[in-house]
């Protein structure tokens, strides 16, 4: 079913289940619709903990969210939450939806929810008469392994005819957010500009060595800016700060492991001279507040993953030695692939940036 002519819709909501970075390069779609319709309610469903990502998006008119700690409180509970979250979105009488996202239940979601236009992606593996019904609107994904996440994504709106060239990522926070990151640097003794460091991220396997990123430490240290170290608040990442930390013969790090949220963390990013981080939400974070970034990568699928903006540069394992199939990576697995990569091409990465 094609889109109506001169279709201008007042109500719009965008689905999304996925991860914090997923959540980020939503917003490319996101800007590109509140451009063509500004004078639309742009709404958003995500899941409840990557909300951080989009609360204080200036386009985004409400956020609803699905908690995945529902199926917890047993089944009874469980489909209370879900009907009340669909009369929530009855309620709306939305225009248009689009769902990015692939799970079974954002198709119901769209299918019940009486919009006018219902868009979604025609995958392979949801060729079903359910799907069709939901998203009567459907793109095709035949070439999204050829397209990084966040075209993949616009992609959705070429049924609404929408031109979607140079459209930016956007990582968005409150002011309140950058004051308690000042007060938290003066508390700090920070009193000079600084270059954020994040080793971590969810999954080892994304990781270079502790002992490398300790180098780096010792390798940039300067009288001119001061070298910050953050991570998640997760137990495993605040282990992998202190053994950096520790390893490092560079006393003068600051760690500031677990102490922000993610706007504020944002904020942090954001008047950096520097982000040197792995395949991460922050390094999504840096690439869309333009903030210069140096990404670290392993056996991620880096044509959809990688860095979305100009003011980056990639530095891939798979440069200086062999890496396994992303698709056949066991995430839970404790081995750095990104050991290969050597110190002094991150560093002389990072010079070339500190040194303009």
């Amino acid at each position: 079913m094609s889109v109506p002519a001169h279709f201008t819709p007042q109500r719009v909501l965008v689905i999304k289940l996925r991860h914090h970075g997923d959540m980020l390069l939503t917003t490319p779609p996101i800007n590109a619709l509140h451009q063509r319709y500004p004078q639309a309610k742009i709404d958003v469903l995500l899941y409840k903990e990557t909300r951080p990502m989009l609360e204080a998006h200036p386009a985004i008119n409400q956020i609803f969210i699905i908690d995945r700690q529902w199926k917890k409180e047993g089944t009874w509970q469980h489909i209370k939450h879900e009907w009340r979250l669909l009369r929530q979105i009855r309620r709306q009488k939305y225009d248009l939806i689009i769902n990015l996202a692939d799970q079974w239940r954002s198709a119901f979601l769209t299918l019940f929810s009486s919009a006018t236009v219902r868009i979604g992606f025609d995958y392979d593996k949801r060729q079903s008469f359910f799907w069709r019904m939901a998203h009567p609107t459907r793109v095709a994904t035949t070439h999204f392994d050829k397209l990084h996440t966040a075209e993949q994504n616009l992609s959705a709106l070429s049924p609404l005819g929408i031109t979607t060239t140079n459209v930016q990522a956007s990582m968005h926070y409150h002011d309140e957010d950058w004051q308690y990151v000042q007060s938290t640097l003066q508390a700090k003794g920070v009193s000079k500009s600084w270059v954020v460091i994040q080793p971590t991220s969810r999954w080892v396997f994304k990781c270079w060595t502790d002992e490398k990123f300790a180098a780096l430490l010792e390798t940039l240290a300067s009288t001119d800016y001061q070298l910050i170290l953050t991570s998640a608040p997760d137990k495993y990442e605040l282990q992998m700060i202190a053994n950096i930390m520790a390893l490092s013969k560079n006393k003068q790090v600051i760690s500031l492991a677990g102490e922000f949220s993610l706007p504020q963390l944002a904020a942090l990013i954001d008047h950096s001279r520097l982000f040197i981080g792995v395949d991460s939400a922050p390094m999504h974070m840096a690439a869309a507040l333009n903030t210069p970034c140096i990404a670290l990568f392993g056996p991620t699928k880096l044509t959809q993953w990688r860095p979305w903006g100009s003011n980056n540069r990639v530095i891939w394992a798979g440069d200086f030695g062999e890496l396994p199939d992303p698709d056949s990576i066991n995430t839970h697995s404790e081995t750095r692939y990104l050991s290969s990569i050597p110190l002094e091409i991150v560093a002389d990465a990072a010079r070339s940036y500190l040194n303009d």
